[in-house]
């Protein structure tokens, strides 16, 4: 059964985080994803911690793909990537705006080969504003968006987010969405186009509700930790158990907070679910009784109550955890590469009744398809080779 995005070929000259996982979306989906990495390979292979000799992170946004070595600052780099353009689909640059435009690769002298290329940049800002050439990472979007301040314990410093929002929400998917969004309007008009994709504009996106609450309320700032899905109500929040570790109740309807309650024998509290002044008082006596059982204890008693209740899952305990195994959302790769260490790589989140994504556990080492690629635009193997040493693949 064909993929849906079978025939697509995708030129990935990004690195890291969030282009590689746009494109290792987009590859489990049937593109023919082709990395343009430098020589020495993108940076990303080279981050710790290293299996062998590549990063284990890498592996883990990188499947599905092909690899080519090209040097495009050398004008036979260029030459050979225009070539390549000329039959692709899709180019996606995460470079800063200006890049790809010196080296005289950008979009406007690439739609000149390719009228029908689509051409999406991922950037921390964008291609426009005062910011546009302004170095980043997730932390410095999550700030400009606002997201960080929001983050945290009350009274406490603006938090961390353990996880890259900006970057893979905010950049990998709003990419995806740019690039399938532009492939239907290209089937419309037979034209690519310019997709702008930043890093912050996609972390704001993700503030929809939150900017709705302030900006409809009484124009109060929110409160760290204190409004009613950030920690500042006993119905909606993290509890510490015996055994030091952690439940969380989500119990925002009626009808869970009165089941919780219930079942603790706190029918008192229920009428205060959303009483702001006596949520301290609330917090402070579930607190208290949350600490009679461990975790899994309390876990087996609310078994059978429907109430949004659930474990804090470390990373170990969710590789395990039934619900994500019936999903297929963790491949493990035992004894990967004969490291003696077992990876594990997420599933394909998008489940698609006549076609699935695969995915496909294949990595292609820095380089390995430059050959066949540069063969398919009329290279011979003699000329492959005085590239080679030339050091332009």
């Amino acid at each position: 059964m064909a993929l849906p995005l079978e025939g697509i070929k995708v030129l990935d000259l990004s690195r890291y985080l969030p282009g590689p996982l746009a494109t290792q979306i987009l590859a489990d989906f049937g593109a023919e994803v082709i990395k343009i990495e430098e020589p020495k390979g993108e940076l990303g292979r080279y981050l710790p911690p290293l299996i062998n000799d590549t990063s284990a992170r890498f592996y883990t946004v990188n499947r599905n793909k092909k690899s080519v070595s090209l040097n495009l600052k050398h004008p036979e780099g260029k030459k050979i990537f225009k070539k390549m353009v000329a039959n692709a689909d899709v180019v996606l640059d995460q470079f800063r705006p200006d890049v790809m435009n010196k080296l005289g690769l950008g979009y406007e002298s690439l739609k000149e080969i390719n009228p029908r290329i689509i051409y999406c940049i991922l950037t921390g800002y964008g291609l426009t504003g005062p910011m546009r050439n302004a170095a980043g990472h997730d932390i410095n979007y999550l700030n400009t968006a606002g997201v960080t301040e929001l983050m945290g314990t009350t009274g406490g410093p603006p938090a961390m987010c353990g996880v890259q929002i900006a970057d893979t929400a905010g950049g990998s998917l709003y990419s995806v969405i740019a690039i399938l969004l532009a492939l239907a309007a290209r089937g419309k008009t037979g034209k690519g186009q310019l997709c702008d994709v930043a890093m912050m504009d996609g972390a704001i996106s993700l503030l929809a509700y939150t900017i709705g609450e302030w900006s409809g309320g009484n124009g109060d700032l929110p409160i760290r930790g204190g409004e009613l899905l950030t920690g500042g109500y006993a119905t909606y929040n993290n509890y510490k158990c015996k055994d030091s570790k952690f439940v969380s109740l989500g119990a925002v309807e009626s009808k869970f907070w009165a089941g919780f309650c219930k079942k603790l024998g706190l029918e008192e509290f229920i009428p205060l679910q959303l009483e702001k002044s006596s949520q301290t008082k609330v917090k402070n006596s579930i607190e208290k009784i949350m600490l009679t059982k461990t975790r899994d204890e309390w876990v087996e008693f609310f078994s059978d109550s429907d109430i949004c209740f659930t474990p804090i899952l470390t990373l170990d305990e969710m590789v395990k955890h039934p619900q994500v195994l019936a999903r297929k959302m963790v491949h493990t790769l035992a004894d990967f590469q004969g490291s003696g260490k077992d990876i594990v790589c997420t599933g394909v989140p998008i489940k698609l009744s006549e076609t699935p994504g695969e995915a496909k556990m294949n990595f292609a080492r820095i380089g390995e398809n430059t050959d066949e690629l540069l063969q398919a635009i009329g290279y011979g193997l003699e000329q492959i080779e005085q590239l080679r040493r030339e050091g332009i693949v």
